[in-house]
């Protein structure tokens, strides 16, 4: 695979912090000279890789390009699936069940995202309520008309009310 310049001028990086914080070198101040924010966990992590890779920088290289990715091919493909097989569902409860099948937290926006690349998501905005039965829709257009013999009453016209305001005195 082809990677880009940076990411493969990053995995020589890691290694000289690799080999820098092993001869002894504080972790913080490495991690300022070379670019770096690696804590301890990371560190440890990126020490076994290189060990299991066989000591290269090129055990180093990821094949996401710095992003970290929670949600793999699996997730997604059941992800899609359901989405398909419910519409109705939102991502908020995607979210919820996918924390509960995979043990991994995604973000209702992020499963938005992805459901949006398949064109899976629904019309913005908020879903329609629906109407109890029975009960039928009443529409401005179509409602009774009423008298409006009264209707000038609370709007008097031109300040001649007296005390609306607005009168010249």
């Amino acid at each position: 695979m082809d990677y880009p310049k940076a990411v493969l001028e990053k995995a020589k990086r890691l290694e000289q912090l690799l080999h820098r914080v092993a001869g002894g070198e504080p972790l913080a101040e490495v991690n300022e000279a070379l670019g770096f924010s690696v804590d301890q966990e990371k560190l440890a992590c990126a020490q076994a890789k290189y060990e299991a890779g066989g000591c290269t920088w090129e055990a180093l290289l990821d094949g996401r390009f710095g992003h970290a990715q929670k949600v793999h091919s699996g997730i997604r493909e059941w992800l899609y699936a359901r989405k398909e097989k419910n519409e109705d569902i939102r991502a908020p409860q995607l979210a919820q069940e996918i924390r509960e099948k995979f043990d991994v937290e995604v973000d209702p926006g992020h499963i938005n995202y992805l459901l949006r690349k398949r064109c899976l998501t629904a019309p913005p905005g908020r879903p329609y309520k629906e109407k109890p039965a029975g009960e039928e829709a009443t529409d401005v257009a179509t409602a009774p008309s009423e008298s409006i013999d009264n209707a000038g009453v609370f709007f008097p016209g031109g300040g001649e009310g007296g005390d609306g305001g607005g009168g010249s005195d």
